[in-house]
């Protein structure tokens, strides 16, 4: 591996080029973590500074992509946060049929609990899970994971929809098939409004919001809210923060939950 740093010009430049690009802002406490990220970049095309990559970010499609692979931030665990899932159970147990959202899949883990939940309690029921991030996307398909993430899922739901590996896959754990012929994960960017998507019964935009500006998170929420069904529910995170007022549209119903009205 070079050994070579980051001038605060090019960091300059990435930060702009991220933000035009997926909303988020990367302050200056970012740079080691950027530097080190991109160094893989540097090596796969075994050029020696920052600049000239930055010019093949710039003119390739594909790269501009790998780019945004390394720079998104991706930290997910199964049912996090549980006093959502405990929500949809009981949304799901009185419907005929829900269409459920998780607009910041990542590598899966919230789209397949919310898939067990549905499936415990529908016959009627789809997910689709979205992300900028082409590399997790390909990781949430596969619906492998470490075991340890197990300890996270309740046993009602380890037992039904998990599937312990053995031999080589010894401390893996396999979702159930069923579970992945419902949920679909599609390549997204929030910054965009997105028609192709459609209408939803339930959104989940948890611990996402975190990464925007406050005018980058409205327009990330309107754009939202145009997949949203009148009377459905938008989740964010416990500790995202928006100005609920500027959303009239919105009426907060507990715990982070908020119903379009």
């Amino acid at each position: 591996m070079f050994n070579i740093s980051l001038k605060n010009s090019e960091f300059a430049i990435i930060k702009k080029l991220v933000f035009n690009e997926i909303g988020i802002t990367l302050n200056d406490s970012k740079k080691d973590m950027v530097q080190t990220r991109l160094f893989k970049r540097l090596n796969y095309y075994q050029i020696k500074d920052f600049s000239h990559y930055l010019k093949i970010v710039q003119l390739s499609k594909f790269e501009k992509s790998q780019f945004l692979n390394q720079i998104s931030t991706n930290e997910t665990y199964f049912f996090r946060e549980t006093a959502h899932f405990d929500f949809l159970e009981q949304l799901a147990k009185k419907s005929k049929s829900l269409r459920v959202w998780s607009a910041a899949a990542s590598f899966g883990a919230e789209a397949y609990s919310i898939s067990m939940v549905l499936d415990s309690n529908l016959f009627n029921w789809e997910v689709v899970g979205t992300d900028i991030n082409t590399h997790v996307l390909d990781i949430a398909r596969l619906g492998l994971y470490q075991v340890a993430l197990l300890e996270k899922i309740p046993k009602k739901y380890q037992e039904k929809y998990c599937l312990i590996g053995r031999q080589q896959y010894e401390g893996k754990m396999l979702v159930d098939r069923k579970l992945q012929f419902q949920t679909n994960f599609l390549e997204n960017n929030l910054m965009i409004k997105n028609d192709e998507l459609g209408k939803f019964d339930v959104i989940f935009l948890r611990n996402v919001l975190i990464y925007f500006t406050e005018e980058t998170k409205n327009k990330v929420i309107k754009n939202i809210l145009h997949n949203l069904k009148k009377g459905g529910y938008l989740i964010v995170g416990m500790t995202d923060y928006f100005h609920s007022e500027e959303f009239k549209t919105l009426q907060y119903v507990k715990d982070s939950i908020y119903k379009k009205v």
